[in-house]
């Protein structure tokens, strides 16, 4: 009997060595599960965080772009109003010569001979003549 009781006691053993290995091993699968899992973790936060970080880069450029943008318009508008400020003083100018051309030919007329009719004719056409004169150096200068 002694002989039957000790081959149970060394089955008993063995089987608990087998059962120690087994879960020697369990446990080991588990750590590396659970390593796995959390170096999952990890990347999948970091991805999220890339993913922030790239919509943020993308707002911050669509940003610049509109800004120089906005910077350009503004710019050329500055510079269509400095050339309108410019053509209106030349305008002036201009205005101002044609004026004084205008007011030199009608003091030319000679109103005291209104009452004689081929004097104020004669004096009419040569005031259209001078307007004529007038209109096509305008005209010559603005070509």
């Amino acid at each position: 009997m002694r002989s039957s009781v000790r081959s149970v006691e060394n089955k008993a053993a063995a089987y608990e060595r087998k059962v120690r290995k087994t879960a020697r091993k369990a446990e080991k699968k588990i750590d590396a599960a659970e390593k796995s899992a959390s170096k999952f973790a990890d990347r999948a936060g970091e991805v999220a965080h890339n993913a922030l970080l790239a919509s943020l880069g993308f707002y911050g450029k669509a940003y610049d772009q509109a800004q120089e943008r906005l910077d350009a318009i503004q710019d050329r508008m500055e510079e269509r109003r400095k050339k309108a400020f410019i053509m209106y003083a030349d305008l002036v100018k201009r205005g101002e010569k044609v004026e004084s051309k205008a007011k030199n030919a009608i003091d030319d007329i000679d109103l005291s001979s209104l009452t004689d009719r081929k004097a104020l004719e004669a004096k009419l056409e040569k005031a259209r003549a001078r307007f004529a004169e007038m209109k096509d150096s305008m005209s010559k200068k603005a070509a």
